[in-house]
């Protein structure tokens, strides 16, 4: 069945455009609050705006979940947002595929970089334990994966990659005050070109900010955002490292268009 080109938001059925929307306002509780909240939502466009919660969230501050409907579509045949994996290997034959065509362990870098010390996505990534009952690198065999933490300078990640011969570098940004992931980001990918490496790693962006097209905008092969799978991660690795090395025959599903 072929994807619709038009899609709308729905709530009880297809194409009613029910939106939920939550925030904070900060008002007290009460007659005057829920009406400022119901005349946000209209100003962005909702109609038939109901109120579904309005609870205290502090001296003076109350949160609410609303719903409305709006007549908004989106075309997602002129959208820009190239994907990074199509086909997803599980994790025995992903491993089997690194030993058969490799022969080797994968090399793969992970950090928070600059003055960002939120390291539970690079975690979540990275060790052993994984995210949602998904195995993290450390876990795979074939993957000799090394965890650097946070508040890594991106000189000392640029030297590590290059010492260690990594086959691939994980970039994590939570901080994403005025841009600051953006400037960090190219930052690094500036550290790697100084040192001449750039072209011989993989190099990977993940945040809640962050999508495959800005990563590529920064100079990065590809971008993970929020709620991101370890075995999402480990899927573009082998591939990616499999179509740069001519052993993917058929042609790696999981590369990016334009890599």
């Amino acid at each position: 069945m072929m994807e619709p080109h038009f899609v709308r938001p729905y709530g009880d059925r297809r194409d009613d455009g029910v939106i939920q929307l939550s925030f904070v306002l900060p008002l007290a509780a009460g007659e005057r609050a829920r009406a400022a909240a119901v005349e946000l939502a209209r100003g962005m466009g909702l109609f038939e705006v109901q109120v579904a919660a309005m609870e205290r969230a502090g001296e003076s501050y109350t949160f609410f979940v609303l719903y409305g409907r709006t007549t908004l579509s989106v075309d997602c045949s002129v959208l820009d947002a190239p994907e990074t994996v199509e086909r997803k290997k599980g994790f025995d034959e992903l491993n089997a595929i690194v030993a058969r065509e490799l022969h080797r362990r994968i090399v793969v870098l992970g950090a928070c970089t600059g003055s960002d010390a939120h390291a539970v996505g690079i975690d979540a990534i990275m060790n052993m334990k994984g995210y949602a009952g998904d195995y993290g690198l450390e876990r795979y065999p074939m993957f000799d994966a090394r965890n650097m933490g946070a508040q890594v300078e991106n000189e000392v990640l640029a030297r590590a990659v290059k010492e260690s011969h990594a086959d691939a570098v994980l970039v994590s940004q939570v901080v994403t005050q005025r841009d600051v992931h953006k400037d960090n980001a190219r930052q690094f990918i500036d550290e790697l070109i100084h040192l001449g490496v750039r072209r011989q790693v993989i190099v990977v962006l993940g945040g809640p900010r962050v999508d495959n097209k800005l990563a590529l905008e920064l100079g990065y092969d590809a971008g993970f955002g929020a709620g991101t799978k370890p075995s999402e991660v480990a899927n573009y690795i082998v591939g990616e490292l499999l179509r740069r090395t001519g052993k993917d025959t058929q042609g790696s599903p999981q590369s990016l268009p334009g890599v």
